[in-house]
């Protein structure tokens, strides 16, 4: 039997996985990174913190398993930007000129300002990102660096990287970029290339030099192999073989689609057997969420980005809706709840985490057959960081109706459920936006961290009225990884045949007809929810 090992980096952590030839997970580890917050809407990370954490992941993993038949590895990410100096020494992204802090993360919103200005322009890059371009994205951020951080920063940069394409190049010393990177986050064109027009309309003709070395000029498809494989220096600090085939990256999230869109479903009755790959949609969900849907014609949908070709899977157009605030939004609602001392307690005494112990309360306050009726009068809009999709408004707050005058854990298990459905109601008026545009989907194909609350994933196919499959291997993301790693080995013809050699379905959960009306009923006071947001927001500029 081969072997692949796949390494992602989240948010807040670390995970390796090895998996065998079938996707099955062998072993395992995480290890916690630092975020620095020195500011609201800042996060800051550290490339030195980072890589010394996949090396302690994947040292345990080669203490732990044979490594002899070890093929490959493929390296994921969050898109964060990574920026070095000239020697590829970091760089600080901060006023304060702390070198460590060298990566401006996912989810910064620091550019907003910038990336109003860029919008503004209506470039036709644009168009490919359903038509506005996000701060999460980085021609925003760059353009912060060099109108905020010009002396400190931006005239000391020698390369920017996004933080997959930063990984592969620590494990090669080759300064090779992913299509699914450039594509993604950066305005590149499988087709075409740079835009030297757009850089120099938005003020940073400055990338275009040296045939584009800061930001790239080396480019391979997801899965290929990178250079000559691991260098004695990474090998080492790794703890695998020298040479090890490593694979062009990915973004995380689309790891995730890899790992769970592509599986066989033979005599599964879910709509999308016997149909195209197009009828599937991916939703990878943890700290943020990314809704994938894929296409053999190019797809424009209004406020979702895209369409990008090729950035998952070969010789498809992706669409990609997402939400800037899913786990870390529960979490913020639960922690922040005067009756959380009173969960975590209780949920410790029971031997159940906090969700866990939220999801048996809420079963024990229902008062009828279904537990989503519980917030017939508490709606939530969940845009507490922003909307990054079908909105694409990073300005929108959050929102809450139907609050009383009582804080127990009672009013703390409706409020979770209602921001659960919330979140929900969002990946309905995503999912709608895509159909209305010219998707075929009939089926969600579910992982991430949340996916492992099945409330969570109940509810999203009773609001959707889709049936959701979950992967057999909880970890996709990881498989997804360790797919392009497979592929960089030689191993496997083709990304496609990959995936359907590795990707596992597991349980399948189907909405219940019952709820239909109550959460139709649901989805327009969701509605409601923003437009009122908007009207309040033009009341008040009247002043």
């Amino acid at each position: 039997m081969k072997y692949y090992m796949g390494i992602d980096v989240g948010t807040a952590s670390v995970r390796a996985a090895l998996t065998d030839q079938n996707g099955k997970v062998v072993v395992q580890a995480e290890q916690p990174i630092q975020i620095w917050k020195p500011q609201p809407d800042y996060y800051e990370q550290s490339s030195d913190d980072i890589w010394a954490a996949c090396c302690t992941v994947s040292k345990r993993i080669a203490q732990a398993a044979n490594l002899c038949y070890l093929q490959g590895i493929g390296f994921v990410a969050t898109c964060s930007l990574v920026v070095l100096d000239e020697k590829f020494e970091p760089l600080a992204v901060n006023a304060e000129g702390m070198n460590n802090r060298n990566i401006i993360m996912w989810m910064d919103h620091r550019a907003v300002d910038q990336v109003d200005r860029i919008n503004r322009t209506k470039h036709r890059v644009l168009k490919y990102m359903g038509g506005v371009m996000s701060p999460e994205m980085q021609p925003p951020k760059l353009l912060w660096l060099k109108e905020k951080l010009r002396t400190i920063c931006w005239e000391k940069a020698g390369r920017f990287f996004d933080l997959p394409d930063f990984l592969s190049w620590k494990a090669t010393g080759a300064t090779t970029r992913s299509l699914c990177t450039l594509i993604c986050k950066w305005t590149y064109s499988a087709e075409t290339g740079w835009n030297d027009c757009f850089w120099k309309q938005i003020g940073l003709g400055d990338l275009t030099v040296n045939n584009h070395s800061k930001i790239g000029n080396d480019v391979l498809s997801p899965g290929s192999r990178v250079g000559r494989g691991l260098t004695p220096v990474a090998a080492q600090a790794l703890g695998l073989p020298i040479g090890i085939a490593v694979a062009a990256s990915l973004i995380d999230a689309h790891a995730g689609g890899l790992g769970v869109i592509g599986a066989d479903v033979k005599g599964s009755n879910l709509p999308c057997e016997n149909k195209p790959i197009t009828s599937r949609f991916a939703l990878i969900c943890g700290t943020s969420s990314c809704h994938m849907g894929i296409s053999k014609d190019p797809i424009f949908v209004p406020g979702v980005w895209g369409p990008y070709y090729s950035v998952m899977v070969p010789g498809f157009w992706l669409n990609e809706g997402g939400q800037s605030a899913t786990g870390k939004l529960i979490d913020h609602v639960i922690r922040s709840h005067a009756a959380f001392t009173e969960l975590e307690s209780k949920a410790k005494a029971s031997g159940k985490n906090v969700y866990m112990y939220l999801n048996s309360h809420l079963e024990s306050i229902k008062k009828s057959y279904a537990v989503g009726m519980l917030t017939v009068d508490l709606h939530v809009w969940p845009d507490f960081h922003g909307n990054r999709s079908p909105l694409a408004d990073p300005t929108l707050k959050g929102m809450v109706t139907g609050l009383a005058l009582s804080n127990d854990l009672d009013d703390l298990a409706k409020l979770y459920l209602a921001t659960i459905q919330a979140l929900a109601l969002g990946t309905r008026h995503i999912l709608e936006t895509m159909l209305t545009a010219g998707h075929q989907i009939d089926t969600i194909f579910m992982c991430g961290g949340l996916s492992k609350n099945l409330l969570f994933s109940q509810i999203h196919a009773d609001i959707s009225g889709m049936p959701v499959v979950l992967a057999k291997e909880e970890e996709s993301v990881l498989v997804g990884a360790a797919i392009l790693g497979a592929c960089a080995s030689g191993d496997f013809s083709s990304i496609q045949e990959a995936m359907e050699k590795m990707g596992k379905i597991g349980e399948i959960i189907h909405p219940d007809p019952r709820q239909k009306r109550f959460y139709d009923n649901k989805y327009k006071v969701f509605l409601k929810l923003v437009e009122h947001q908007k009207k309040y927001r033009a009341i008040m500029q009247n002043i």
